[in-house]
């Protein structure tokens, strides 16, 4: 289970994002997208088009921390957002499930980059 400081919230992206952005990248989308702070301490989650990479965005004291995890198969089972939702919330219970379950009905294995 996630371990996360009193009154830090864990906001979902509706739509896939560009898996190629970094900190700075994410950090723009949280404002112009989202309509958050970045800087505020909470989490942003985004997910690719293909639902098998997550990207987590958060300020630590200091500075952009990103946390990144790719699938070899199956896709992440995201909430379903309201039509017109930018963003879903999440409690941490509920970001540690999405993190773990993965659908891997019709996946296809990767095939190892050399």
């Amino acid at each position: 289970m996630l371990r996360l400081p009193e009154g830090v919230r864990i906001w979902v992206a509706t739509a896939p994002c560009d898996m190629r952005k970094q900190a700075d990248g994410l950090s723009a989308l949280v404002e112009s997208s989202l309509g958050q702070q970045p800087r505020s301490g909470h989490l942003f989650v985004f997910f690719s088009k293909r639902m098998d990479f997550v990207r987590i965005l958060f300020w630590d004291t200091n500075g952009y921390c990103t946390v990144s995890k790719r699938l070899e198969t199956g896709r992440f089972r995201v909430p379903a957002p309201v039509e017109g939702q930018a963003a879903v919330h999440l409690e941490a219970r509920q970001l540690a499930e999405l993190l773990a379950l993965v659908e891997s009905s019709g996946a296809a294995r990767r095939k190892p980059v050399h």
